[in-house]
């Protein structure tokens, strides 16, 4: 009878996927429930959601001590493709929000980042949904159309290099607490672009 392999440990993504599960359930349902698709109106709002967030977060974009872990990072900001978006539809840009501090701790820049590269993989989904508004890829959708190669690869990559980043034990918790600080904001993004 073979003996069966061992279990390995979940990564830290599978870890963050985990410990953040209802909270971005719970979000994702917020959203639909805005009816984003219904009309262009209420696309850019859902486009000024994001805007937020990737403007809360770009800074990360290009810190210089997560370039060596993250290698791709500076191709993978989204904010200046949203920014072109809400022009294509002339909606307003939302307020502006404040950058992330320069001297958020490494563990809670990861959790960020973790939140706005998985903002992608839904927004693959609502690309597809929204196409009949009229938005595509060279119109009012482009920073929601899937990457060359697709999604998936692109998220992979982007979870290859998380996983690998050596912490130690007890910072594993502060990650997680940056994923789910980042939840909570786009969940008051959406109420401030929604009332």
């Amino acid at each position: 009878m073979p003996v069966p392999e061992p279990a390995l440990p979940p990564t830290r993504a599978e870890r963050l996927k985990r410990a953040t599960h209802e909270t971005h359930e719970r979000l994702d349902q917020r959203i639909m429930a805005q009816r984003i698709f219904e009309s262009r109106e209420r696309f850019a709002a859902f486009l000024r959601v994001q805007h937020r967030l990737h403007q809360h977060v770009d800074c990360l974009y290009a810190a210089p001590a997560l370039q060596p872990l993250l290698p791709d990072l500076p191709a993978r900001r989204r904010l200046e493709g949203i920014t072109r978006d809400l022009y294509d539809l002339q909606a307003p840009l939302p307020a502006p929000v404040p950058a992330l501090p320069a001297t958020l701790p490494l563990p809670a820049a990861l959790g960020w980042l973790y939140v706005a590269e998985g903002s992608a993989l839904g927004g693959a989904v609502i690309y597809r949904l929204a196409a009949p508004l009229g938005v595509d890829r060279a119109f009012g959708a482009r920073h929601l159309a899937p990457p060359a190669g697709g999604v998936a690869p692109h998220w992979r990559r982007f979870t290859t290099a998380l996983n690998a980043i050596a912490l130690p034990e007890a910072d594993e918790r502060h990650v997680e607490d940056g994923a789910r600080a980042a939840f909570t904001a786009v969940g008051r993004f959406v109420t401030e672009e929604f009332p």
